[in-house]
């Protein structure tokens, strides 16, 4: 029987749920709702007249991994592979990392002698830490905060300092709150089957999806990619996908459509919109954040949107800076601060280091990206609906002299201010995504839950989660 499918949300991860949907004779139609009016989430990109590209979400992708390799097998597919940017790990922006410790930064120990060698701003080689990790015994927890679990196998000032920025830079969230088993499962596995991370991570610890590479993922192992980008920025990819959906006859992409209410009679959902329309679908991939969707389910579903509502998310205050000339006093990938340190600054990224295809035509300039808030942003600047734009530049730009002792002004900026555009998996997490999906299935709800809110929040998890979700409907039709 061929069925209608509706996926809420037109970001990368519904994007993704559509591409492989329309490629199944299964699915007699796929219908794409999106509030807003363009597709893309948080992808998004400024192309500046003189060539500038700046990135507001995401800047780059990690080729590493199953799900690495899943994303360029989708390069591939979209036939952008004669866009991407990449670079290797054997460039200054993949070797240098660094921390801005007591005023400072340092340079993130790297290779065998920054193991072995005391470091600063570490009191002693993480080599220590190693050796803790091959004798301490296993927890015994469902689940822990990451800060706990590293502070137990490695050590306390790894947790505070490294482990501290790391959350900061990945999920915007603070370790203490988050889990190991939901935001590091490769950590948490391989204390679970190895007995030791250092092990897990040696002979690995099984598991993962199998994805065979493309010849594009090939050629990324092969020439050892350490991220990649797109000539025009990471909105290419969005825009590729919805043109390639555009052009199949049986999928509909609406933008400026507001889901209002879902509504289940007989088993098939009736999807209210803001603008009073209704249509009907035999099942819809949810991409939506998860207290959006909360607010769209039935009465009686209450137990789900509970669950759904539980799920915290951070907002990020990202500003792109553009400085005349090469300003920088150091080269690298750029800089995170450790919440001891600054709670609301989160890091700054050398934009121009990894990518200076993005700079503008002409003279040589400097590109780099603020990141603030997070889990700390009504801590640092109050509620995010009455911040203003200077006060969060001038806190960007005054980081800037102050961390890399930049004394010119900006000759350009743009403030943006992303709201609840990462979701936080804090403890228990994995508990609430069971409950969730043992509730759906106990109650035959034909709905699938996919997107940044549940099973990972980078790109690649997000393409990999609403393929994931339309595989798994067309497995069952």
């Amino acid at each position: 029987m061929q069925k209608i499918v509706a996926v809420l949300g037109g970001g990368i991860g519904g994007l993704s749920a559509c591409h492989h949907l329309s490629k199944s004779p299964n699915v007699s139609k796929v219908v794409l709702l999106e509030g807003s009016g363009r597709c893309g989430g948080w992808m998004y990109t400024t192309r500046r007249d003189d060539g500038a590209v700046f990135e507001h979400g995401p800047r780059g992708v990690r080729p590493a991994g199953a799900v690495g390799r899943n994303a360029l097998n989708l390069v591939s597919e979209l036939g952008i592979e004669s866009e991407i940017l990449l670079v290797t790990k054997d460039h200054v922006a993949s070797k240098n990392r660094f921390l801005y410790v007591k005023g400072q930064l340092h340079k993130m120990p790297s290779g065998l002698g920054g193991v072995l060698r005391t470091i600063s701003p570490f009191s002693r080689p993480i080599s220590h830490s190693v050796l803790k990790d091959m004798l301490v015994s296993k927890g015994k927890d469902e689940d822990e905060s990451v800060h706990a679990f590293v502070s137990r196998r490695l050590s306390s000032e790894l947790a505070d300092i490294a482990i501290d920025s790391m959350c900061r830079g990945v999920f915007a969230g603070d370790c203490r709150q988050l889990s190991v088993r939901s935001c590091f499962p490769a950590l948490f596995r391989a204390e679970r089957e190895r007995g030791s991370i250092v092990l897990g991570m040696l002979m690995g610890s099984g598991g993962g999806p199998n994805v065979v590479p493309s010849e594009l993922a090939k050629r990324a192992s092969e020439e050892s990619w350490s991220l990649w980008s797109l000539k025009r920025g990471m909105q290419t990819l969005p825009e590729a996908m919805e043109n390639s959906l555009r052009r199949r006859e049986h999928v509909e992409v609406h933008h400026n459509t507001c889901v209002k209410s879902l509504t289940l009679q007989g088993g098939v959902w009736e999807i209210k919109l803001e603008d009073g329309a209704t249509l009907k679908a035999d099942h819809v991939i949810s991409t939506l954040p998860a207290s959006a969707l909360a607010s769209v389910l039935p009465p009686a579903a209450q137990p789900l949107t509970e669950q759904l509502r539980s799920i915290a998310s951070a907002t990020v205050a990202v500003v792109n800076l553009e400085y005349e000339g090469f300003i920088l006093p150091i080269t690298g990938f750029g800089h995170l601060v450790p919440s001891s340190e600054d709670p609301g600054l989160l890091g700054v990224v050398y934009d121009s280091v990894s990518f200076p295809q993005h700079n503008r035509n002409g003279g040589p300039t400097t590109r780099l990206t603020v990141m603030m808030g997070g889990a700390w942003f009504e801590q640092a600047f109050g509620n995010r609906h009455e911040v203003t734009q200077q006060t969060l530049l001038d806190r960007a730009t005054r980081a800037v002299t102050s961390h890399l002792g930049v004394t010119s002004p900006p000759v350009w900026s743009l403030v943006s201010i992303l709201e609840n555009c990462i979701p936080q998996y804090h403890l228990g997490h994995w508990k609430r995504l069971e409950k969730m999906r043992q509730y759906i299935s106990k109650n035959n709800l034909p709905l699938t839950l996919a997107g940044a809110s549940y099973d990972g929040v980078s790109v690649n998890d997000v393409i990999f989660s609403g393929q994931t979700a339309a595989e798994g409907l067309i497995g069952e039709i």
